[in-house]
């Protein structure tokens, strides 16, 4: 009889899961569209657009939507990258398995640290900011503490279900796709086709913005408003583990999230665009309106349409929790099973019952709450707290790009069943300029603000979490007790997984499958 969760190529998956040092523990139930819908809900269309609608219009105008692309094309080209890496190393934990692999262990701790803080400052600020569509469609004032309760209860409810296994993860990023899709596309192309008060032209008209200076600053400026809309696509490599074919479905994945976010971010963006009447505009480039899309939606949808679009708000919202927590925990869990945490055998837990990580789960629940905790007290220092996140997030990313560039320099040829061949090299080095230039945009300080605080808040942020984890790293020394896992073995393990697929074209492959590549 076969077990729940396995396929037809669950030997394989298993035999290269064996080959790269592991023992699978997790039920591997989640097919291409399952793995695409958990990276689409963190990336979130819906979330991002609505985030920073008012404040990229306000700093660029109108031309603000061509970041969409720019940025589109740009993490297009990461995440081409990154299915080369997952390829090889269809691992739990995403970053820091593929840096480790790519480059060393400490280079890995360091980079997963950044990555793991920024993932809970995410998921922290999502269910913060989830908190105000909770209390609209309840017809609640959204203040201080009702914020905290409604953060609090979207943290606990996504754990819930993430805690019920991956077939509940992945059933629950299915309906959060669906919910996104019908949230953007159908909403973003209901606003362009019956709600149109403002013609394509508007894209090119900067309506004053940036003054009577130059408007390419200005227009680097607004840059937020794509680099914070393109990442998350990674998170379908978190969950390796559980994904059936991950060599070939997980790149799939990866590149289906950038293509249908970019589409709908785009499609929402320009309907909020084009149905804001001219005074509108004005008032929000003015920064007068800081929140115009609830009024451009009861304009457009009526008091029944605005409450059906909160209840679609709110099913992204829960989604995109419980994408941040599986891939935050899958991170930890990833972490602590190489021994590189304090607390690493209880971290690395896994639930028999629900083949789960519940411990580490628990931790990405748990903190975020705390965090919340504290913005209840100092409510205005959550931009603060989560200033650092997407910089922190690229950072990883880039990390990454640059560690398998540097393997290739080394003589690399990804091994996974899905390449790019040749044309990887030309690939990389365009990801890798993409990522400095976001990287630069991203330190750059706001425009207006003024204070050495305000100004570099971001650097700040980063700092900080850096220099914790390099100290710790230099201090406590944690990957001594993780040698004997491999690390910078891109080349040997891409010798061994040719050889072993050609022992099993020759019929050899039991006698093969198995062997450890270190």
């Amino acid at each position: 009889m076969t077990p729940p969760g396995t396929h037809a190529g669950s030997t394989d998956d298993d035999a290269q899961l064996a080959a790269l040092g592991y023992t699978g523990e997790f039920e591997r139930s989640m097919g291409l569209w399952a793995n695409m819908a958990l990276g689409f809900t963190y990336l979130s269309p819906l979330v991002g657009v609505y985030s920073l609608f008012a404040y990229s219009l306000s700093i660029g105008g109108p031309p603000s939507i061509w970041w969409i692309v720019i940025v589109g094309v740009g993490q297009l080209l990461v995440s081409l990258v990154f299915g080369e890496v997952v390829s090889q190393y269809p691992l739990a934990g995403g970053i820091y398995p593929w840096t480790r692999r790519l480059w060393n262990r400490r280079v890995a701790w360091i980079v997963s640290w950044i990555y793991l803080w920024a993932i809970i400052v995410t998921v922290t600020a999502v269910a913060e900011f989830g908190g105000g569509f909770v209390a609209a469609l309840f017809g609640v004032d959204a203040t201080p503490g009702v914020g905290f309760v409604i953060a609090a209860g979207l943290l606990l409810i996504a754990f819930a279900f993430n805690y019920s296994g991956t077939r509940t993860l992945a059933r629950i990023a299915r309906i959060g796709l669906a919910a996104e899709l019908i949230g953007v596309i159908a909403l973003g192309l209901y606003l362009l086709l019956f709600q149109r008060e403002q013609s394509f032209s508007i894209f090119f008209d900067t309506l004053g913005a940036g003054g009577g200076d130059g408007y390419l600053g200005t227009f680097l400026a607004a840059s937020l408003s794509g680099l914070f809309l393109f990442y998350g696509f990674e998170a379908c490599g978190d969950v390796a583990e559980e994904v059936a074919d991950p060599t070939r479905r997980i790149p799939r994945a990866m590149i289906l999230t950038i293509l249908v976010g970019g589409v709908s971010g785009l499609l929402s963006y320009a309907g909020y665009v084009m149905a804001a009447p001219d005074a509108q505009l004005q008032a929000i480039m003015a920064g007068e309106d800081i929140d115009p899309i609830p009024t451009i939606l009861e304009s457009a949808l009526g008091t029944v349409g605005s409450k059906v679009f909160l209840v679609i708000a709110v099913t992204a919202f829960v989604s995109c929790v419980l994408s941040l927590q599986a891939a935050g925990s899958r991170l930890l869990y990833a972490f602590a099973r190489d021994r590189m945490l304090p607390a690493s055998g209880w971290l690395s837990q896994v639930s028999p019952r629900h083949a789960v990580p519940i411990n580490a789960l628990t931790v990405v629940c748990v903190v975020p709450i705390l965090i919340c905790l504290f913005v209840y007290f100092e409510p205005d220092t959550l931009a603060r707290v989560t200033a650092f996140a997407v910089l922190g997030i690229y950072i990883a990313f880039q990390a990454v790009v640059l560690a398998a560039l540097r393997q290739r320099l080394k003589g690399w040829r990804p091994a996974g069943l899905w390449n790019l061949g040749s044309a990887g090299i030309v690939v990389n080095v365009l990801a890798l300029a993409y990522g400095i230039f976001a990287i630069i945009l991203l330190l750059k300080p706001a425009p207006g603000t003024e204070t050495f605080l305000d100004r570099w808040i971001v650097a700040i942020g980063l700092a900080i979490v850096a220099g914790s984890g390099l100290l710790y790293l230099l201090i406590a020394r944690p990957d001594r007790h993780s040698s004997h896992i491999p690390e910078g073995d891109a080349r040997d393990v891409a010798a061994q997984l040719r050889e072993i697929r050609r022992a099993a074209a020759a019929g050899n492959a039991p006698a093969r499958a198995g062997e450890d590549v270190r």
